[in-house]
């Protein structure tokens, strides 16, 4: 089968920091479906992984977790899917990623694919959608349908899991929802996806809350750049105020926050399927629920650009998009 893939850590401006390969196709295990990919998209993870973890001698690492495509075969054990199923899913980070015609993946983790969106559209939604999910139901608690007299300032409004943030919180709460964004480009981008105002992070965010006559908040989902904002965070912070984190960091000092007794979360999608914990099907069932919000017309596709074919020459600029910080939305990719 046709893949993308790469042999050494390197640059994204090396030709060889993601390669086309010949590989062989997976064979699904027992709750595995084999599905047919049709689109994917590329989320920093992938950049990430890219730069830090080189394969063993000899071996192609394949990366992709953001996938929708047809189940072409199906495991002993499965229960929900049949072959021939549109579904879409985010994978696991411990198995062979999806930049491949043929992708192994636990139906525990997948749903079907919105049936109003196409396979580029649904193709940019399930991993920053299950970020967002996790981050506000589970991580910050709020209750479904709660948060009425709560503030919610999301940092980075514009990137793939602010996109999809804003949206859940404004369609599944009562929270008041204020993004950041420093261009006016994105600003606009967070507020037509719902958000009731937005500040500009590349200035102190307390001044900026008070300049709008917001004051502190409640709870703060920090989706980029946490050590640079910290200290403006936490003033920005209600005593007893919430924070939930994704992004990556060589060190965070948690005693700043004693003073406000400000709890801090750690969001990490791949957790559960990591550790395949008990309530490892939960993801599959959250991502059923906003399928239906999308076909509802509740929540949209958070695409904003597809670079077309699935092959390394389009991937490589697709990486290279998102490792610049200046993606609004998601980068997609469509067909072999």
């Amino acid at each position: 089968m046709k893949a993308v893939g790469y042999r050494h850590a390197l640059p994204i401006d090396d030709p060889a920091a993601l390669e086309d390969f010949e590989l062989s196709a997976p064979s699904p295990g027992p709750r595995d479906l084999l599905v047919r990919v049709k689109a994917i998209s590329v989320n920093p993870v992938d950049t990430k992984v890219r730069k830090n973890a080189a394969p063993e001698p000899g071996q192609t690492k394949v990366l992709g977790w953001d996938v929708v495509g047809l189940v072409e075969a199906i495991g002993a054990e499965v229960k929900n899917f049949k072959v021939g199923d549109r579904v879409y899913y985010a994978g696991s980070i411990t198995r062979p990623g999806a930049n491949s015609e043929l992708h192994a993946v636990d139906e525990r983790i997948v749903a079907k694919a919105p049936t109003s969106l196409d396979d580029a559209q649904a193709a940019a939604l399930p991993l920053t959608t299950i970020t967002a999910y996790e981050l506000l139901f589970d991580r910050l608690g709020v209750p479904k349908g709660g948060g009425a007299g709560q503030t919610l300032l999301i940092v980075g409004g514009a990137g793939g899991v602010g996109s999809i943030l804003i949206q859940l919180a404004r369609q599944l709460t009562q929270l008041k929802v204020i993004a950041t964004a420093s261009r006016a480009e994105t600003r606009q981008w967070c507020l037509d996806l719902g958000a009731h105002a937005v500040i500009d992070h590349s200035r102190p965010l307390a001044t900026e809350l008070r300049a709008g006559c917001f004051g502190e908040v409640d709870m703060v989902a920090s989706l980029t750049q946490t050590v640079q904002h910290y200290a403006q965070i936490i003033e920005s912070l209600k005593p007893q105020g919430s924070i939930a984190v994704i992004d990556d960091m060589p060190m965070l000092d948690a005693m700043p926050l004693k003073t406000k007794c400000l709890s801090l979360h750690w969001e990490m999608m791949f957790a559960r399927s990591r550790f395949e914990t008990p309530d490892m099907d939960e993801q599959g069932k959250l991502l059923a629920e906003v399928a239906a919000l999308v076909d509802a017309g509740k929540v949209r596709t958070t695409v904003n650009a597809n670079l077309g074919t699935i092959n390394a020459a389009n991937l490589r600029k697709a990486h290279a998009l998102v490792e610049s910080g200046k993606a609004q939305g998601k980068v997609v990719l469509q067909g072999f």
